[in-house]
This record gives structure tokens, C-alpha cells and sequence, in this order.
């Protein structure tokens, strides 16, 4: 049996735009985002412990690329609906002070239970050479020495190994939306509600399209020389189109593994450009 990760991203994509677009408050958005991929998660490991895999490839796949992805996001928004319940007041002293509270946390979490293992540079650095031991079924070496949390995950549609890359992109994602609340200066949500200019310039393309377009111009250093880092840049363009971007950083890593052409959008520009130009010939 085969999943696709770009299909498995494109339905999350449609979700989180779809919720968006219902200007929900954020904690019932995160819980109905929550709902959403439990249901996803459940639904694939039912074909997978039916189906099972075609080939080794395609289950290390599955446990390094596609389900780490779900489940990171199915935590992060688990999070998410707990901090934003919990939060004591909407803004003051206080309000920043949890937050600043949750990015110590955070933080002390990555350099205790993340940086520092073998696996997390594994992973970092892109190797491939492991794979085989790390995001396979029944392969777990207990001599490693292994934290406790082993004994609790479902072995049949677990490697041990894809549960942490899921936990890397549930930190990564809080981590981001973390520094937005503490900055709410650097809040697109925030600056798009204050804006009275610019009320009909939208963005009516999809968000990963925008998304390109913004890593395109920031590649070429067409805008400013390069010297506007990638989060400034992606910050102008939202308040620009009034649009909100979510995790442009994972969104970018996503493209990198579309199949077929990773620069859809551009490639569409460029022939709708050409379209253009010959209805004046």
C-alpha cells in the first residue's frame, strides 16, 4: 500500500485553510484540527495494519516522511488547545509573561531531550544510512537505551524513531507560534485586524503558491539586495494581501519533496506570462 505525502498535506492544507477561513477563535480551531488528524492518524494505520507495505522503501517512507508529519501536527495542535485554554488573560503583563514562561520551557526541552541525541543530528544532517534500523517495523535495539516512552507506543504502527521526528515538528511549529504571541508586533493576525489600507488587495491564490513566490524572491535577492531575512519578508507580503501564513519554514521543506515540479507556482506564472504576451502579437 502506498500514501502519499504531498496528498496527506494538500488534505491538512485544505483543513487549516478551511477552518482559516471561519475565523474561528484559536483554541476551537486547534481542537477541531485535532479532531481532524486523529482521524487521519486512525484511518492510515487501519489500511497499514491491513494492507501493510509493498517494499522496505516504502515503509521507512511512511515512518520518516509521512506519518511524523500527522502526528507532529496532531501534538502541536493538541498544545496549542491547551495553551490558548489555560492562557490567565487576552493581553498585559501576565499574558506576556506565560508566554515567555512557555518559550523557556520549550527551549529547555530542546537542549535536554532533543539537541543533544545522536538521532536528533541524524536527522538534522539528512542521512539516509540508518533508515534501514531507525523507520522499520520490529527493529528497535533496546541496548541503546531508549527512553521509557517505548513501552508505551503501539509497536505495530510504531518505529520508536518516527514518534520523535513527530515530537521535532510539534516543537518546531509551537516554537514559532510561541514568538508571535510574544511578539505581537511581529503577530500578522494581529497587524492584518488593525489595517484599514489596502482592504480589497487580496491574495486569492492558495497559500503555498504565496509561499513560493516569497522563497523565489527571497533566493534571488530581488528585494532589498537579500539583506530582509526570510520572516520579514514573508510578514510584508501577509500584511500586504491581509493574508495569514502558516509555518512558511515547514511549508518550504514540504515543497522541497514535492513530486513532479517543486516550483508549481512559478512554473504557472511563467506560462500564463507567456499566454499573455502572445495575445498582443
Amino acid at each position: 500500500m502506498e500514501i502519499v505525502l504531498n496528498k496527506i498535506l494538500a488534505q491538512i492544507q485544505h483543513q487549516e485553510d478551511k477552518l482559516s477561513s471561519q475565523m474561528m477563535q484559536m483554541p476551537e480551531e486547534a481542537y477541531q484540527m485535532t479532531l481532524f488528524l486523529k482521524e487521519m492518524i486512525c484511518e492510515i494505520k487501519s489500511q497499514i495494519l491491513r494492507d501493510g507495505f509493498a517494499n522496505e522503501q516504502q515503509e521507512i517512507n511512511f515512518f520518516k516522511n509521512i506519518k511524523p508529519n500527522i502526528l507532529g501536527k496532531l501534538i502541536y495542535y493538541n498544545k496549542l488547545f491547551r495553551i490558548e485554554t489555560t492562557c490567565p488573560v487576552s493581553n498585559g503583563k501576565i499574558h506576556q509573561s506565560y508566554y515567555e514562561n512557555l518559550l523557556k520551557s520549550l527551549k529547555s526541552e530542546y537542549k535536554e531531550s532533543i539537541c543533544n541525541e545522536d538521532f536528533y543530528r541524524y536527522y538534522r544532517a539528512g542521512r539516509t544510512d540508518r533508515d534501514h534500523s531507525y523507520f522499520r517495523l520490529g527493529q528497535i535495539n533496546y541496548h541503546d537505551g531508549l527512553k521509557s516512552v517505548v513501552f508505551e507506543i503501539d509497536l505495530s504502527f510504531s518505529t520508536y524513531f518516527d514518534n520523535k521526528i513527530a515530537h521535532i515538528v510539534a516543537n518546531e511549529l509551537l516554537y514559532t507560534y510561541v514568538l508571535t504571541k510574544i511578539n505581537p508586533e511581529e503577530n500578522p493576525d494581529t497587524i492584518l485586524q488593525n489595517l484599514d489600507a489596502n482592504k480589497d488587495i487580496s491574495w486569492t491564490n492558495s497559500q503555498n503558491a504565496l509561499i513560493e513566490l516569497i522563497y523565489a524572491l527571497y533566493a534571488s535577492n530581488s528585494i532589498a539586495y537579500g539583506k530582509v531575512g526570510i520572516r520579514k519578508l514573508a510578514l510584508i507580503f501577509q500584511v500586504l494581501f491581509r493574508t495569514p501564513l502558516n509555518d512558511i519554514h515547514h511549508s518550504f521543506h514540504r515543497m522541497k519533496t514535492r513530486s513532479g515540479s517543486r516550483t508549481a507556482f512559478l512554473d504557472q506564472l511563467k506560462a500564463s506570462l507567456e499566454e499573455y504576451m502572445d495575445k498582443d502579437l
